[in-house]
């Protein structure tokens, strides 16, 4: 049995864009996640100042905002979120531990956080596509 290489398709390349976009968005996420899954960063507190919901069909997702203050008071940030709050975790002005991994836009409760499982979902659903992608171009010849 020989191997052939096949000129690819239109389809075998749109596989093959989606599995490196599917890299291109998961694999730089890929340190930050695991930074929060262990909780690794400054520790400190974060203050609540506002809830922002998203209302979708039959469902609301909520965050709170605020801002965040290591424990030795160094480093300040404003205007991030604490991954995992909903309506129901603080209220306005509320404090509750957190930790900063150094993401631009939140920080994490001391229990860290699971974003990994969708993250490493990405990369895997990308390598499955690339992988696929190349099976349509070196298929063996009878």
């Amino acid at each position: 049995m020989t191997v052939t290489r096949r000129r690819p398709g239109g389809f075998t390349v749109a596989l093959a864009v989606l599995g490196l976009l599917l890299l291109f968005v998961s694999v730089p996420e890929f340190g930050p996640v695991v930074r929060a899954a262990r909780a690794d960063g400054v520790s400190g507190a974060f203050t609540a100042r506002e809830l922002r919901c998203v209302s979708h069909p039959g469902h609301e997702s909520c965050v709170w905002a605020g801002d965040f203050a290591s424990g030795d008071g160094r480093i300040r940030r404003h205007d991030v979120e604490l991954y995992g709050s909903d309506r129901g975790t603080l209220a306005a002005g509320q404090s509750a531990p957190a930790v900063d991994t150094g993401r631009e836009t939140r920080v994490y409760g001391p229990e860290g956080s699971d974003e990994w499982l969708f993250t490493a979902l990405l990369t895997l659903a990308g390598l499955t596509v690339l992988t696929v992608a190349a099976g349509r171009v070196r298929r063996p010849r009878d």
